[in-house]
C-alpha cells in the first residue's frame, strides 16, 4: 500500500533530464537541510518532485533564491581581457530543501597519500593524487593573477631571485661571467649583394 504524500506529484515525465543539479556541503544547516544548485529555470515544484522521483526524498518545504555575481572585467574566457569592458556572470540558484529524514555528510579524508601509494591504484589510474592537484591549482592562481588589469603594476616574481643575485655579486661570493653564444666566423654585413635580374 502506498504512503499518502503530502503533495500531489507532477504529471510531466522527464526520462533523460539535461540539468545538472549539484548537492552542496552545508556544515551550519541542521540535518534535515539540503542546499543545492539548480538551473535557473528549475522551480520548487520541480525540485520537490525530482527528489521525490530520483532518490525517494519526501521535500517538507523548500526556499530558493538567486545569487547575483560580481561585475568583472570582460569574460573568463577571453584571451587578452579589456580593463574597462566589463561582464556579469550568469546568475546562480540555490534551493534549501527541508526533508522528512535527515542527512548528514561523511566525514572529509584527512590523508590521500593512503590512496596514491597503493600500486594497484596506480595501475588503474585511480586515487586522489592531491599533490598534482593543488599544483595545478596553485598555477592556475598565479598565472589568471598575470592576466589582471592591473599585473603590471604589481612587483614581478622574479624581483627576490634578481636581487638575491645582485646581493651575491655585490658581495665577492661569486663572479660575474658573460655567457656568450658562439655564432660561428665574423661575417662582413655591408658588402655587395648580386641580385638575379628578372
Amino acid at each position: 500500500m502506498s504512503r499518502k504524500l503530502p503533495f500531489p506529484l507532477g504529471r510531466k515525465e522527464v526520462f533523460l533530464p539535461s540539468f545538472t543539479i549539484t548537492l552542496l556541503r552545508t556544515p551550519r544547516l541542521p540535518p534535515r537541510y539540503a542546499t543545492f544548485i539548480v538551473p535557473l529555470n528549475l522551480n520548487k515544484l520541480d525540485i520537490r518532485d525530482y527528489l521525490y522521483n530520483v532518490y525517494g526524498i519526501t521535500a517538507l518545504s523548500v526556499r530558493s533564491y538567486v545569487q547575483q555575481q560580481k561585475v568583472r572585467h570582460d569574460r573568463p574566457d577571453a584571451i587578452l581581457p579589456r580593463p574597462r569592458k566589463w561582464f556579469r556572470p550568469r546568475a546562480i540558484k540555490k534551493m534549501t530543501v527541508e526533508m522528512e529524514k535527515p542527512f548528514v555528510w561523511p566525514e572529509e579524508p584527512e590523508d590521500f597519500s593512503l590512496y596514491v601509494e597503493d600500486s594497484e591504484h596506480k595501475k588503474n589510474g585511480l586515487g586522489w593524487d592531491k599533490e598534482t592537484f593543488d599544483a595545478a591549482r596553485k598555477a592556475s592562481r598565479a598565472e589568471n593573477e598575470l592576466m589582471q588589469p592591473d599585473a603590471d603594476q604589481k612587483p614581478s616574481a622574479d624581483r627576490e631571485t634578481i636581487a638575491a643575485q645582485a646581493q651575491l655579486l655585490l658581495t665577492g661570493k661569486e663572479v660575474w661571467k658573460p655567457k656568450w653564444e658562439d655564432v660561428g666566423e665574423p661575417e662582413e654585413v655591408e658588402k655587395e649583394l648580386e641580385f638575379p635580374k628578372i
